[in-house]
């Protein structure tokens, strides 16, 4: 098996792009001959869009380093650099009149950390420092002494006034790029509470005052974070910048499109890094982290975006070891999710019904379903967050919901990936561990069996088990649509399979498809179409008998569907029928085809 190391020394030899994972400066990547996917030409749309922008986006989506290219881009210092750095790209052949033209302060505010005693003072550091940086890093376009009177300031507001006012009066232009704007305030708002929070962002909390500082100061501003609330709190509502999150001008800036993909997989096929199959690789990337959309007005027109994180992720280890991560899930990401969770207070739900129950509710629907029909929300502050409608808003800020084709003139918020309904799963998984404890290394045997052996009785029974000790809180699983959520998330602990709930099948949607992953697992030799009944208690025998003629016929037209037989791959098809009455299985069997 070749090892990472030999294969980036195999590329470098030969002069070929590495993978620029992890990777967020653009220099960098250009001058280390890294892989890059031009976005170069969404500069010219940024710049007839507006002078102050604003824009939202999910993690890993790759806003960083679109940050550092136009900072590199922008900057008067790089202005001599233009041609080593954006060489083959669009914007080289299209460069327009602002290239250079900016002195550019670039601001991280990820950075500023510590704890809230201390937060003020962190944040005066980091700020100060950083225009120290850019006083140093633009001497020689003021008088002799600036370096000198910036740093002379003890204070980042003193340092910025004087900056501005020597800049303004030479006539200089002004770049401020902000990212991550709203991280610890997020943190301040996750740990601390609303309380504390509105105390920083509103009236005179300092991280007001600092949004009062870049009025009037900067020719051109751009701020990206991965949501809107603390923008609300502190401007009141959007007044110092364009919101371009759902402007279908950038829908497709960030992120990869599937022809993106494809260009990327074609390279390394030619360079020799890549000996797989480009549809192959295309097919098993697309159900994890495909299908998102960021603009209603995009939804038919643009193609749908795959998570460029994850792409980068996935194909590293194609070159490296020839095959897929064994986790689809990049490890990396837990935190992100982590934080989320925290700031949507997840972990911290009532189980009653309280602004917290709706939200309680909204996850369990949209796990159920995989989708919410629901407006998107840009604009609220944070103690509004509870609010059913905002809470959908976040939960598609954070890439947890994405845009989907509407149903008439009602809007549809859909889970975008097998990536994101993972998080959804494991969400619910652990509010059902709470009620009744199911040992999942026993199920994992039972998966196991299933898969190989086409012993597939015991998984059955297992999740019957498993639903019937878990139904002691009534209104969380109750009801058939409930009981398919609940297989919904143990089903998706099955390694072997894609889990596909409701799958149009010969104009039908069968409850749960087991699509063996056979790229990753070719041992398997079973593939399960399940079809699940439910009856009230008080349901008579003959209503349970003509049930299940009904789900025998319903089965058997699933199972003859062409594109299952192209799915399972040769495998042995079972077509399974289980029957519940109340909370209890009372038939299950496989229906001969």
């Amino acid at each position: 098996m070749r090892l990472v190391t030999e294969i980036n020394a195999f590329l470098l030899m030969n002069g070929y792009k590495l993978i620029p994972y992890g990777i967020s400066d653009f220099a960098q990547l250009r001058r280390e001959n890294k892989y890059y996917t031009d976005k170069t030409m969404y500069l010219p749309r940024m710049e007839m869009a507006g002078n102050f922008l604003f824009l939202i986006r999910p993690r890993r989506f790759g806003k960083s380093l679109f940050m550092s290219m136009m900072q590199c881009y922008y900057d008067i210092n790089r202005k001599d650099d233009f041609r080593e750095l954006f060489d083959g790209l669009w914007i080289a052949e299209n460069p327009t009149p602002l290239q250079g033209q900016f002195e550019v302060l670039r601001l991280d505010f990820s950075q500023v950390c510590g704890n809230l005693e201390t937060l003020e003072r962190d944040f005066d550091e980091y700020m100060s420092v950083a225009l120290d940086v850019f006083a140093w890093s633009y001497a020689d376009l003021y008088p002799e002494g600036f370096v000198d009177n910036v740093k002379s300031y003890d204070n980042y507001r003193g340092k910025m006034k004087y900056i501005n006012d020597i800049s303004n009066r030479l006539g200089h232009k002004k770049y401020l790029i902000i990212d991550e704007y709203d991280n610890f305030t997020n943190n301040v708002l996750n740990e601390k509470g609303e309380a504390v929070y509105h105390a920083l962002t509103h009236a005179s909390g300092f991280y007001r005052d600092v949004f009062k500082l870049f009025k009037g100061n900067f020719d051109r501003i751009l701020m990206v974070g991965v949501s809107s609330v603390t923008l609300d709190d502190v401007t009141s509502g959007y007044n110092i910048a364009l919101n371009i999150t759902m402007d279908p001008r950038f829908n497709m800036m960030l992120g990869f499109s599937e022809t993106e993909v494809r260009e990327m997989i074609r390279y390394y096929q030619s360079v020799g890094a890549v000996t797989a199959d480009e549809e192959t690789l295309v097919q098993e990337m697309k159900p994890w982290y495909d299908n998102y959309c960021f603009s209603e007005d995009s939804i038919f027109s643009d193609p749908k975006l795959f998570n460029s994180d994850m792409v980068l992720y996935y194909m590293q280890n194609i070159i490296a070891f020839g095959k897929a991560p064994k986790n689809m899930v990049d490890n990396n990401t837990r935190t992100d999710y982590m934080k989320m969770n925290k700031l949507l207070q997840l972990d911290k739900l009532e189980k009653v019904e309280t602004p917290n129950g709706v939200r309680r509710g909204i996850l369990y629907k949209i796990a159920q379903d995989g989708e919410i029909r629901e407006n998107v929300n840009l604009s609220f502050p944070a103690y509004r967050m509870a609010d059913k409608e905002n809470f959908v808003s976040l939960l598609f800020f954070y890439g947890m919901l994405t845009i989907g084709e509407p149903d008439g003139a009602e809007p549809r918020l859909i889970i975008p990936n097998n990536n994101v309904r993972l998080q959804y799963y494991d969400y619910l998984l652990r509010a059902y561990q709470e009620i009744a404890y199911i040992d999942i290394s026993n199920l994992n045997k039972t998966y196991n069996d299933a898969a190989l052996r086409g012993n597939w009785e015991p998984m059955v029974q297992a999740l019957a088990d498993a639903y019937d000790r878990t139904t002691s809180v009534r209104q969380l699983i109750e009801g058939e649509h409930n009981l398919q959520g609940f297989m919904n998330a143990y089903l998706s602990l099955n390694p072997y399979y894609f889990v596909a709930p409701e799958m149009e099948l010969a104009h039908g949607y069968c409850d749960f498809f087991l699509m063996p992953n056979l790229l990753r697992w070719p041992m398997v030799k079973h593939s399960f179409i399940l079809e699940l009944k439910y009856l009230k208690t008080d349901a008579t025998d003959a209503e349970a008998a003509a049930q299940w003629r009904d789900a025998e016929a319903q089965i058997r037209r699933y199972a003859a569907a062409p594109k299952v037989r192209q799915m399972t791959e040769g495998t042995a098809l079972h077509p399974v029928v289980m029957q519940f009455r109340g909370y209890k299985m009372t038939r299950f069997a496989e229906v001969e085809l």
